[in-house]
């Protein structure tokens, strides 16, 4: 099997789209700023599942990209919320996606509990 059949991966790859795109929206000075925090740290989500699934002949290995994919995912979640707090008239679209990206951590985090058990190598 591939990564790209896991849930996990196909969710945080779709948010990395609609959130790079989104982060344009952003005003011109924070497009390098924390635009760019915002798309390193949605892609890295993304990234380290699929390096993560290509280790996972080391149980130990897929655990721990997981766990950054996991931490980049919170990551994200706390800069939509910085974006929420700062530009208010941009509320609405950068809330829905922390609420997803939120929805995403718990999947990655019952995907890291579904390995830890039941994975074999």
């Amino acid at each position: 099997m591939s990564y790209t059949k896991l849930d996990i991966y196909n969710i945080s790859f779709d948010l990395f789209i609609e959130v790079h795109k989104l982060s344009f929206k952003l005003p011109k000075h924070e497009t390098y700023e924390l635009g760019s925090q915002l798309r390193r740290s949605s892609d890295s989500v993304v990234s380290n599942i699929a390096e993560g699934y290509g280790r996972k002949i080391y149980k130990g290995e897929l655990i721990r990209f997981l766990v950054y994919s996991q931490g980049s995912c919170d990551e994200t979640v706390s800069h939509l919320s910085k974006i929420v707090k700062l530009y208010p008239e941009l509320n609405s679209d950068f809330l829905k996606k922390a609420e997803q990206y939120k929805l995403l951590g718990g999947k990655i985090n019952n995907f890291i509990k579904y390995v830890q058990a039941s994975w074999r190598t």
